[in-house]
């Protein structure tokens, strides 16, 4: 039994001729008569009573009339679910972000996006690199964005926007002058960081280490749970910090930090797209990472 076989069968019943379903259905005759008689033998049951002018519906047809009707309604409305999926007329996005691109690049993109796919729904949970790596992962989240490379079994990374790390001071502070700073400087000063786990702090840690210097031997003062808490702390003269520039560069255009070249490292990186390496995928998925590697959605950061 399918559905092309239940349709004919309903335009049988509801016009009591086999001629009047063909031209409903856009079928010959006998394409109708065969649907009916392979229902018919399907089921094991004779289903009209065929007479010179009209067909009626036999016992078991006025039985099977009913459901047949709701079995085509439960059909179309599936389908015109799965035709809203494909269309991007609806759908659901759990994404997954570490504070940088989390707080100040994803909000902006999904408002986009959104303006684009309306019915699209977007969950945006924040955390650290490591959380967001464990949320892809356990599956938690289609989809997750951080600031630095994951590589764990059964996850995909492939870097996406690069970002640069910059170090900031207080206005008042004595290097707000100076146009650049060296690495030996940075051990005269306290420095002002993120959490262990954090993207931005994994990226200071190695790009440091390629320069032989340990961050954990220069002088620390807060460690702190989110960027815009370490700019906030530079802010009150409570140390310097290297941290990303799409984070400071409104507290840089107002003043209330200064940067300073730091000379001899290269502090440059790239967040990173990541999604579980079985992912199952999705139109909306497929749409929202379409939308986030176009150049025209992105050239605002690209600047």
């Amino acid at each position: 039994m399918n559905f092309k076989q239940l349709e004919a069968f309903i335009w049988v019943a509801e016009l009591q001729s086999f001629t009047k379903a063909s031209r409903q259905l856009f079928m010959s005759q006998p394409a109708v008569s065969f649907q009916i008689k392979a229902l018919e033998e399907d089921l094991q049951v004779t289903l009209f009573q065929r007479g010179d002018k009209k067909v009626i519906l036999t016992e078991a047809g006025r039985l099977l009339y009913p459901e047949a009707k709701q079995l085509i309604r439960h059909y179309n409305r599936i389908k015109a679910g799965l035709d809203d999926l494909k269309g991007l007329k609806t759908g659901h996005l759990v994404v997954g972000a570490s504070t940088i691109p989390g707080e100040y690049l994803l909000p902006i993109l999904i408002g986009g996006f959104k303006e684009k796919y309306p019915g699209i729904k977007i969950t945006l949970k924040v955390a650290g690199s490591g959380q967001v790596g464990r949320w892809v992962r356990e599956r938690e989240i289609d989809f997750g964005i951080t600031g630095a490379p994951i590589d764990w079994e059964g996850t995909e990374c492939v870097s996406w926007l690069k970002d640069q790390l910059v170090l900031i001071v207080p206005p008042s502070h004595p290097w707000a002058e100076i146009k650049e700073v060296s690495l030996e400087d940075l051990k005269k000063e306290t420095i002002i960081l993120r959490e262990r786990g954090s993207g931005t702090r994994r990226t200071l840690e190695q790009k440091l280490a390629e320069q032989n210097i340990s961050l954990e031997k220069l002088p620390h003062g807060m460690e702190l749970g989110s960027t815009r808490s370490v700019i906030t702390a530079v802010e009150a003269k409570l140390g310097i910090s290297i941290v990303s520039r799409y984070a400071v560069s409104e507290a840089l255009s107002l003043g209330l930090v200064k940067e300073v070249k730091l000379g001899g490292i290269d502090l440059s990186r790239y967040l990173y797209q990541i999604k579980h390496s079985q992912g199952m995928g999705g139109y909306a998925l497929e749409a929202f990472m379409a939308y986030i590697n176009d150049k025209e959605s992105t050239q605002e950061f690209l600047k």
